[in-house]
């Protein structure tokens, strides 16, 4: 069985960390299933790659549809006698869809990550109920019911979480928080990792910290947001200086290995406006770090509201605010959130459990063809 996975970001995220799992867990537990990895060249996911012992192959994707990127696919799957296209992103299955029209490529996986919902127009839908996919994988229940609205033929559509991988966990990285942001240790870090995109919504990160710093005089916290920048970047950090935040919050970037810091703070705090389940969260309930986040996607399939963490809605930088007073000053509650989500983790959401369950579906599917 060889197996083509497909990306075609350019930048590293959950998605991407996601495909290293699930490549990683199978080369240990069926070393017998070949996994190729197809994804843009010089892209931060191509770069990981090659410090990696995974299979991949690199193709330029300068433009959203590149023909480079479409006939190297094509050639690929012919070569490489490719069995299966588990696809992981939407511009990915733009651009498989049209490759097939040209060199019948062989039958699709799609990976639905998000719980955006399906737009109603004519091409998004001729694009994900395309004939040649055979399962869409949900990364949760809500992704799948959010997904149901979109897809004709609702027996595609199965959910497999993520999990996070409990083999690669460490806490090594190449300078401590607290030193090098002079942050002393009577402040809490309240930490968050996130590309800076639209679902992440950071606008209600910074509102947090005013409402805490400027409205409620409290010193004691100071906010880590390590994530990529983009086009939003420069009004997060106009908006930051104009609250006069910066001795408060600290903006990192892009960091190779992002997740080793979350040994560093305090509390983690997620404050999406959309989700699928983000990595992050499963990151810190490995490192026995409690959670703070918005209830949306498939978040409180993770994280139970007063069991294993604090949910608020979206949009409500109060209400969060309002959590991290409550839980900075509770060591006791801290203690049971960790413990419970430690567990839960090892029980549901593990790459073990992952790859099992989506080997399970790629096979299904061969065997179909």
């Amino acid at each position: 069985m060889h197996i083509l996975h497909l990306s075609a970001v350019y930048n590293w995220g959950g998605g991407e960390n996601h495909i290293e799992n699930l490549c990683s867990e199978l080369s240990t537990t069926n070393p017998e299933v070949k996994n190729t990895i197809f994804c843009v060249h010089d892209a931060p996911f191509h770069k990981r790659l090659i410090g990696s012992d995974l299979y991949f192959i690199t193709a330029a994707l300068a433009i959203k549809i590149d023909p480079r990127y479409i006939f190297k696919l094509g050639h690929v799957c012919k070569k490489e006698k490719i069995d299966l296209i588990h696809i992981h992103d939407p511009n990915a299955l733009q651009l498989a869809i049209i490759t097939d029209k040209l060199y019948n490529l062989p039958p699709f996986i799609f990976s639905k990550k998000t719980s955006f919902p399906i737009k109603q127009r004519k091409k998004t839908l001729y694009k994900y109920n395309y004939p040649k996919i055979k399962k869409i994988l949900c990364v949760s229940e809500e992704t799948k019911k959010v997904a149901e609205k979109g897809i004709y033929d609702h027996n595609k559509l199965i959910t497999i979480y993520h999990g996070t991988n409990l083999k690669t966990k460490s806490s090594e990285t190449t300078f401590q928080l607290r030193d090098k942001y002079n942050i002393s240790k009577d402040k809490k870090i309240i930490g968050n990792i996130a590309n800076h995109i639209r679902a992440k919504h950071l606008d209600t990160w910074i509102d947090i910290v005013d409402n805490l710093v400027n409205k409620e005089k409290r010193y004691d916290f100071f906010f880590i947001q390590i994530g990529t920048f983009t086009e939003r970047t420069e009004a997060l950090i106009h908006r930051m200086k104009e609250l006069n935040l910066e001795n408060h919050i600290q903006f990192l970037g892009y960091t190779p290995n992002a997740s080793n810091f979350i040994p560093q703070f305090d509390i983690s705090m997620i404050t999406s406006q959309s989700e699928g389940i983000p990595q992050f969260i499963y990151e810190s309930m490995y490192h026995k770090i409690p959670v703070i986040s918005t209830d949306v996607g498939g978040i409180p399939e993770a994280i139970e509201h007063k069991i294993n963490g604090l949910l608020s809605p979206k949009h409500d930088p109060m209400s969060l605010a309002n959590h991290v007073k409550h839980l900075a000053d509770d060591q006791e509650l801290q203690k049971t959130f960790v413990d419970t989500s430690y567990e839960k983790l090892n029980q549901n959401f593990t790459t073990h459990t992952m790859a099992k369950q989506t080997l399970e579906v790629y096979k299904n599917n061969i065997q179909d063809v």
